[in-house]
């Protein structure tokens, strides 16, 4: 609070805005390789034009395409997000997953050692 020499009281406040995420981001998993647990962390950025929620789906799959685990398919608004996936029923191997959100696609490769 502030006040001048002619008693008038002046406050001053500051306000933040969090800004979230500026860009779609797909991480690499961690750790890698892993057994039987891995992370995954992403990040969906805040754009003016669009609605407050996109639509996120980040799937895994083998090394021959198949899709073994859907991991996210939902709305979800702008930040940053992370996800475990327990492959502890799946096979040793390459897995590739892919995180599709409007136009954005991202994709990477992470190995399962048993």
């Amino acid at each position: 609070m502030i006040i001048s020499s002619d008693g008038i009281m002046m406050t001053k406040q500051f306000i933040f805005s969090y800004a979230g995420p500026k860009e779609f981001k797909l991480e690499q998993n961690f750790p890698n390789p892993f057994n039987p647990t891995t992370t995954i962390q992403y990040q969906i950025p805040v754009i003016a034009s669009e609605t407050k929620q996109s639509a996120v789906k980040l799937i895994v799959y083998d090394i021959l395409g198949s899709e073994v685990a859907t991991l996210v398919n939902d709305e979800q608004e702008a930040g940053y997000y992370e996800v475990s996936w327990n492959a502890s029923n799946f096979a040793s191997g390459a897995y590739i997953y892919r995180l599709q959100t409007g136009s954005f696609v991202s994709v990477k490769k992470m190995m399962l050692l048993r």
